[in-house]
């Protein structure tokens, strides 16, 4: 059982605390396996198998967990996170074709699934030895959210049922 409250003050446990840092984008796709016929896609993915795709107003959320350091009192400054996560994937997918435009996303199905998992590979090498990423998740409309922590995955490709990782995703 954890320890908690005066006896983990006494025995000099530090806090666990969870930060959330939410970040907006607007991005375009299609969704389709190109090892697919056009009426397998069509049969899979439905209108977002679309030959012109679509766009989203996505909302992602990154959260990271810590101890709080004794002198800021703080696990990493919000600031900070925010800064990581808009270099290392906003400026990347905002306003852009995830399927054509984005480099890390190369041969990917741009489904949200996939995309979480990307994310957290990406920020987790990022945040390497600072903190620990505890969540990412992808709210691609307001009713329907995808989050990941971390558990082994490899993300679905074009062509293939199992080919090997890029080297982002």
């Amino acid at each position: 059982m954890p320890l908690r409250g005066n006896k983990a003050r006494a025995l000099g446990a530090t806090a666990v605390v969870y930060l959330r840092r939410k970040v907006e984008f607007c991005a375009s796709h299609r969704l389709y396996n190109a090892a697919l016929s056009d009426e397998e896609n069509l049969a899979l993915y439905g209108r977002c198998a679309n030959p012109s795709g679509h766009g989203h107003n996505y909302t992602l959320e990154v959260t990271i967990r810590g101890s709080m350091d004794p002198r800021s009192g703080m696990v990493m400054d919000l600031k900070e996170l925010k800064q990581i996560i808009v270099e290392e994937i906003i400026e990347k997918v905002d306003h852009k074709n995830l399927n054509t435009d984005v480099d890390f996303l190369q041969g990917v199905i741009p489904t949200s699934e996939n995309l979480v998992v990307c994310f957290w590979k990406i920020l987790e090498k990022r945040l390497q030895g600072r903190c620990e990423l505890y969540e990412v998740r992808l709210w691609e409309t307001e009713n329907n959210v995808v989050f990941y922590r971390g558990e082994p995955a490899e993300v679905v490709r074009h062509g293939a049922f199992s080919s090997p990782p890029t080297p982002h995703c």
